[in-house]
């Protein structure tokens, strides 16, 4: 009765999780997610995750791309662009590819933006490699 196929779900739905609501648990989504609610557990997201500004979680992110506005306690990985707006809370680890910080975020924690790291790191590696066999 509630099987769906899932071809039957497409990449532009959208998920909504009202004020008011409360998760104890994990949530996957293969769509994008607006979230205003109360989360304790983990978030898992192929889309884009926005997180209102009643929204609270308590536990990892994980998306694609994400918008913040509301609370957030653990560490958050994007894999393209973090945009965080003025009404923001952050405690935890950041990691992204892009970042966009609005004045009055409050973020405490580390940011890491390995995507931009790797691609001025590897031309180094490549030359120490090329040092050591030329000195061997």
């Amino acid at each position: 009765m509630f099987k769906s196929k899932s071809s039957d779900v497409s990449p532009h739905t959208l998920n909504t999780i009202n004020d008011g609501t409360v998760i104890i648990g994990s949530i996957k989504a293969k769509g994008d997610v607006r979230f205003d609610g109360s989360l304790e557990g983990d978030i898992e997201v192929i889309g884009k995750l926005v997180i209102g500004s009643t929204g609270h979680i308590v536990g990892q992110i994980k998306c694609k791309n994400a918008e913040i506005l509301g609370r957030t306690e653990g560490k958050i990985t994007v894999e393209e662009l973090l945009t965080l707006k003025e009404s923001a809370k952050i405690l935890g680890d950041i990691v992204t590819n892009k970042l966009s910080v609005e004045p009055g975020v409050v973020f405490t924690g580390t940011c890491n933006m390995p995507g931009n790291a790797k691609s001025n790191a590897e031309p180094v590696r490549e030359k120490v490699r090329e040092h050591e066999e030329v000195v061997a």
